[in-house]
């Protein structure tokens, strides 16, 4: 659903809300997320954004990691402010050890394919401008996910205004609700508009449970005032920062660090963060910038994560071409065959003919330097029709 509210008034700034609640629809729901979505439709949706014109875009139990991605990278791309409302459940993947936001039909065993890594979202707004982008949550995580939360391993990067609570999972055969997303709504809706920081705190005092982790993190001019003093006592803890994009500093041996130590997300959003700084420095499509979408897509094949990496090194190979590269020239050539590589490597074939179309038309304007790579793609695509999607 999109909703676009303006006034009469000229130069009137939109804000986009972006409203993703999500949990499967099978016995792994911990939390019943679309419940808060009939709290916030009833909200303006200037409250929604802090802005008079305001455009809202609502994602109820989506299905599909990458038409999440899509329309969380279509609201990134809005030029006005952006505020991302998040409920739902947070996954750790055992095998590269990075958390997940549950969809409908994710399921423990489905979790890489069926779910959206943390990391695609907040890679998507580290290409916003800093101080721009705003994200309220209320989550639920599993076990797993709950350690890395407490750790301090979860966060939105830098830039970026963050307020939320992440609980701890419920108790057996029990769901959790929506709580702290409710009472922003139940304040909105009796017509107070409080900053965002004053109404986490009434949130955060209102909402509980006792040993949920509350996160508070300014990324804008100014810092978050002081909390009003809250019924219930409970613990805030700061989302971990990561380092700035300082000139002078090299930051790849820091992130192949992090990628090494098994710390994927953490070395997304660094580079991420240093695309930002060279797209708003230098422009997109220069150098500089695509040497950060290049150091990305490495850095999804290092989280093996194939079809994000095939996804940017075919972004690579587009932005090249669109500068006026030859198709033989040997950064597009290697960018090609390092998408095609990754494609190969997809086991869901879904998510393989999804991304086989857009493969196919690079290989026709860059056919490379080994014979029968376009073929090769046919023929995958034919064993494909006949193989079933992934559960």
């Amino acid at each position: 659903m999109v909703i676009t509210q303006q006034d009469n008034g000229e130069q009137t700034v939109t804000g986009t809300a972006l409203l993703l609640a999500a949990a499967p629809a099978n016995k792994s729901c911990l939390i019943d997320a679309a419940s808060v979505l009939p709290a916030l439709a009833a909200v303006p949706p200037s409250a929604l954004t802090g802005t008079a014109a305001a455009t809202v875009v609502e994602l109820a139990d989506p299905v599909d990691p990458q038409t999440v991605l899509t329309r969380i990278r279509t609201a990134a791309a809005a030029p006005g402010p952006l505020v991302l409302y998040v409920t739902g459940q947070l996954h750790l993947d055992h095998r590269q050890r990075l958390l997940h936001l549950a969809l409908a039909r994710t399921t423990p065993s489905t979790l890489r394919y069926t779910a959206l890594p943390w990391h695609w979202l907040t890679g998507e707004l580290a290409l916003r401008r800093p101080d721009t982008t705003t994200v309220v949550l209320d989550l639920v995580a599993d076990g797993d996910a709950w350690g890395q939360v407490r750790g301090g391993g979860f966060g939105v990067g830098p830039g970026v205004r963050l307020f939320g609570r992440v609980s701890p999972p419920p108790p057996r055969r029990s769901t959790a609700v929506p709580g702290y997303l409710k009472t922003y709504a139940s304040i909105w809706r009796n017509g107070h508009r409080p900053p965002l920081a004053h109404l986490h705190a009434q949130a955060a005092g209102e909402a509980g449970p006792g040993d949920a982790v509350f996160l508070a993190v300014d990324g804008g001019p100014g810092s978050v005032p002081p909390a009003p003093p809250s019924p219930v006592p409970v613990p805030r803890q700061e989302a971990a920062p990561v380092a700035e994009a300082r000139p002078d500093a090299d930051p790849h041996p820091a992130i192949l660090a992090a990628a090494q130590s098994g710390r994927h997300g953490e070395a997304a959003a660094i580079a991420a963060m240093w695309e930002s700084t060279a797209l708003r420095s230098h422009g997109a499509g220069s150098p500089e910038a695509l040497h950060w979408l290049e150091v990305r897509a490495d850095l999804a094949r290092l989280a093996q994560d194939p079809g994000r990496s095939c996804e940017l090194w075919m972004a690579a190979a587009s932005a090249r071409l669109a500068r006026g590269q030859a198709a033989d020239t040997e950064d597009v050539e290697a960018a090609v065959d390092r998408a095609h590589h990754q494609w190969e490597q997809l086991g869901d074939p879904a998510q393989a003919r999804a991304l086989a179309a857009s493969l196919a038309r690079l290989r026709r304007s860059v056919p490379g330097r080994r014979p029968g790579a376009l073929e090769a793609i046919g023929r995958r695509i034919s064993a494909l029709e006949d193989v079933p999607a992934m559960p």
